[in-house]
């Protein structure tokens, strides 16, 4: 209601004023204010109204100050502190909790996006999760309605807005539901894959202020129980897979455990109440999440340090939901295959993406990734470049095994289709260049009047090559409109390969800083070595590593981008936060590399704006010659042998250059035979010198060569923490774990 001061004297004007205060204020509810209203404006008699007083001359004639305002304000204030704060996605939840709320089809917050999604896609299948127990098939509509109920259980249990809750656990749809369902609440995720080591994610969890935790299944539990709950404040946990039963009571004594259908069934049952009953609705006080609120914690990987946690809000993640269908013009119906970790933000935003446009997802793993792709058949996969070059190298050892004259057709096949690709990129203007001189007209009309030329001929053999060949390998591998690639660089003979057999793969770029992606390839202008343009709303520039001064096209230094996307900064490191974020939102990627300079004419006339990039700052190794070098040309040269594994160049402050190798020990032994030297007396020597053999072969166009070489069993993997959990080869640990053998390999 609105009391003003003409309920305490009908004759008197004064200025506009008035005090909003709800059905219960200082006069005392409805019914008391009708009984009494006409006695109090009797009894007084207003003389004078500001903002702050309401002055009285009683019928004494003494005259009293009463802080109306004050005491109305402060009346209310304590009746609304019995409320209950209540955070809401406006889109998702406002029609169930609001009579008098508008719809609106604009999305506000990422979990506005499942209502959006059922309203349109209703019935169609949205998730696939065949490996995990039970196996689960959602459509968008029950997709929506478990995020309600998730999200109406963990307010039951006590989850408050801007509360932060851990999720520890791997990609399946019931990761989704829980990371939506957090979100709706108003409260903030933090999230990590169980793979991390037990101090990492205690770290992660203390250092987030986190106040309860949700995990992946029960082996989890109890590898991170006794270390949660000696060194943490826990306040419940949800089991995510998995029953409840199985958990080790006594591990975390006193600290409530459910299973994920218990939150949901107190959820359900909980939102069901509120439908019913408007005294049940009128115990909260409700507050729409904003745009601009924190929705996620992601910790970067760490591969530098300690993993600092990158603050995302609601808008830094719709900007990629709205913006990627350039890149990934997907439709209604069309296969999604993932199998990346969610908690790392290139998965997670492509989920959000994808699961917008009514897409259906398939969850896999590594283990089942050949099976799922030729069962399913997915349209898209979005995978890292690891995952990539495991196929190249599975269909490459099925080439290589065939009979002779199999593989003599196929190899043939390839290289034709590698120069008939190339020529018709050259044709059509997509050829990279670092060159700011444009050529001359008639230079540029014969080299594309040859390339031209050049791509005619070959063509039919191209054509017959994808019928007799490439037909096979589409058929095992699906894929039918695109690979993306992201997470690291994508090996140029990789990328070539695809490209020539007729499998689109598009690279994008970006970091957890920038929610992830700021630049991508397109599909009507995939430009092989590069990571394409940047996506819309976004400014990307390159500088001078020491001088920061703006560099022209074709110059190489430091990338930065500026863009809705760009992250809030990093959970209580301001000086991190300031090192990575200049005053006018530049974002440091400390990322080397150049922007393709634009031209008219030539073979690369389409390519102009496009960003092109060689390696990591930080991974740098500066000999101690003085020179600098990009490690990652090296490593994607010599991971072209069949004998290489892994690699890890190394040299930093020696006069040349090392490598850290795990041997592919199938193809040593193959090659070992073929030398005419007995498996059994192949020695640490011997394979040195066929690895130093090879090496020598495929990086001899590179500006570098690799010297000394330290030859290891064990390969790297995200279970040892060499590795992250977009499998990138973590440097740093690496070079410490095995410290000692490069000291003794550069003496």
């Amino acid at each position: 209601m609105i009391f003003t001061t003409a309920l305490l004297n009908p004759l008197f004007q004064p200025p506009s004023m008035s005090i909003a205060i709800t059905s219960t204020n200082v006069v005392g509810s409805q019914s008391y204010h009708r009984r009494k209203r006409h006695s109090f404006c009797h009894q007084y008699r207003c003389v004078n109204v500001n903002t702050e007083n309401v002055f009285f001359r009683s019928k004494s004639g003494r005259r009293d100050r009463v802080s109306l305002y004050h005491r109305i304000r402060v009346y209310s204030e304590s009746k609304m502190e019995d409320k209950e704060i209540r955070k809401y996605s406006p889109l998702l939840e406002g029609p169930l909790l609001s009579e008098n709320h508008v719809l609106t089809d604009e999305l506000k917050t990422i979990p506005d996006i499942w209502r959006s999604s059922a309203e349109r896609f209703g019935d169609r299948v949205a998730l696939v999760d065949p490996h995990h127990d039970p196996p689960t098939n959602m459509t968008y509509k029950q997709v929506e309605q478990e995020i309600l109920d998730f999200s109406e259980g963990l307010r039951v249990i006590g989850i408050k807005p801007c509360e932060k809750l851990a999720l520890f656990a791997d990609n399946s749809c019931r990761w989704l539901v829980a990371d939506q369902g957090i979100m709706a609440t108003g409260a903030i995720n933090v999230v990590r894959g169980s793979r991390s080591s037990v101090e990492e994610l205690l770290h992660i969890y203390n250092h987030s202020e986190s106040v309860a935790l949700a995990v992946d299944n029960p082996e989890l539990y109890h590898r991170i129980a006794e270390g949660f709950i000696s060194k943490a404040t826990v306040r419940f946990v949800i089991l995510l897979w998995g029953e409840k039963s199985s958990l080790v009571s006594n591990m975390m004594e006193g600290i409530p455990a459910y299973s994920y259908k218990e939150i949901i069934d107190m959820g359900h049952e909980h939102r069901a109440v509120l439908v019913d009953s408007h005294d049940a609705r009128e115990k909260y006080v409700y507050e729409p999440i904003k745009s601009d609120e924190v929705a996620a914690l992601i910790y970067t990987s760490g591969t530098t340090g300690n993993p600092k946690g990158v603050m995302l809000t609601h808008s830094n993640l719709l900007h990629q939901v709205h913006n990627l269908w350039d890149i990934v013009p997907a439709a209604p119906g069309d296969r999604f295959l993932s199998m990346l970790p969610p908690w790392h933000a290139y998965e997670r935003a492509c989920e959000y993406f994808i699961l917008s446009l009514g897409i259906e997802q398939v969850y896999t793993t590594v283990k089942n990734l050949k099976d799922d792709l030729r069962h399913y058949q997915p349209q898209f996969m979005i995978s890292v470049p690891l995952v990539f070059q495991t196929l190249y190298s599975g269909i490459q050892k099925q080439i290589s095994t065939s009979s002779t004259i199999r593989k003599l057709v196929a190899v043939s096949f390839l290289r034709i289709s590698m120069v008939y690709m190339e020529f018709k990129n050259i044709h059509e203007g997509k050829y990279l260049s670092r060159d700011q001189k444009q050529p001359s007209y008639i230079a540029a009309m014969l080299d594309w009047l040859y390339a031209r030329v050049i791509a005619a001929i070959l063509f039919p053999l191209h054509l017959l090559a994808k019928k007799v060949i490439y037909s096979k390998i589409h058929s095992s591998i699906g894929l039918s409109k695109a690979g993306i690639s992201g997470g690291g660089s994508l090996p140029l003979h990789v990328d070539k390969f695809f490209e020539a057999i007729g499998t689109k793969i598009q690279v994008g770029y970006g970091l957890t800083e920038s929610s992830p992606v700021v630049a991508a390839r397109r599909p009507d202008c995939n430009v092989l070595g590069s990571v394409g343009h940047p996506i819309r709303h976004t400014e990307i520039k390159v500088v001078h590593d020491e001088t920061g001064e703006d560099l022209p096209p074709g110059s190489k230094g430091i990338v930065k981008a500026r863009g809705p996307q760009i992250m809030q900064g990093y959970y209580k490191n301001p000086i991190a936060t300031k090192q990575a974020l200049d005053e006018d939102g530049w974002l440091n990627t400390g990322d080397i590399g150049w922007i393709s300079p634009s031209y008219s004419i030539g073979r690369s006339r389409h390519s102009g704006g496009i960003i092109v990039l060689e390696g990591r700052a930080k991974d740098t190794i500066v000999l101690s010659t003085g020179e600098n070098v990009e490690p990652e040309q090296l490593e994607e040269a010599a991971m072209r042998s069949s004998l290489v594994q892994q690699i890890v160049v190394i040299g930093q402050d020696q006069r040349r250059l090392g490598a850290i190798i795990v041997p592919n020990k199938e193809e040593i032994l193959l090659a070992a035979k073929s030398s005419d030297s007995g498996v059994a007396e192949l020695s640490k020597e011997q394979m040195v010198g066929l690895l130093s053999a090879e090496l020598r072969k495929w990086t001899s166009d590179c500006s570098f060569q690799i010297g000394p070489i330290l030859v290891i069993e064990e390969p790297f993997t995200i279970d040892s923490g060499l590795m992250t959990a977009t499998m990138k080869i973590r440097r740093n640990r690496v070079a410490e774990l095995y410290k000692e053998q490069i000291d003794d390999l550069y003496k």
